[in-house]
């Protein structure tokens, strides 16, 4: 093994997926050659069928760049909309409260759990003072 260069860590609980990779070629017929990118020029580019992992796009989780201001570092900052519900929930000894955020570039059907006061810290103006959605 000595020289063989493994995809990030080693290990038991190591992940097996790296990413997707367009395939170039097919060798034989159980081996596929990837087109992998230049940081990975030391690991051999041609794989068996057993460790490839078919990769399947969904088309509704794609999300226009028109909707989102992406910047310049092909970051951007989503911001919430609304509140859409609030729920508690009662451990042992505490109660943990949460909303449900509709973020500006999803839509309602992909909104999130958030922490209450985490959001409450960050966006203020979307809790009134009379704040009781249900």
């Amino acid at each position: 093994m000595k020289g063989v260069m493994r995809f990030g860590k080693q290990g038991k609980l190591s992940s097996r997926y790296v990413r997707p990779y367009r395939i170039l070629k097919r060798i034989g017929k159980v081996a596929y050659e990837l087109e992998l990118p230049a940081n990975l020029a030391a690991v051999h580019p041609v794989f068996h069928i057993s460790i490839l992992k078919k990769c399947v796009g969904d088309p509704a989780s794609v999300v226009p760049l028109e909707i989102v201001a992406v910047k310049d570092n092909f970051s951007y900052e989503d911001v919430p909309v609304e509140i859409l519900d609030r729920q508690v929930r009662r451990l042992r000894n505490k109660e943990i409260a949460s909303v449900k955020v509709w973020w500006r570039s999803q839509s309602v059907e992909g909104a999130t759990w958030e922490a209450e006061a985490v959001m409450k810290a960050k966006y203020p103006y979307l809790f009134p003072s009379d704040f009781n959605p249900a």
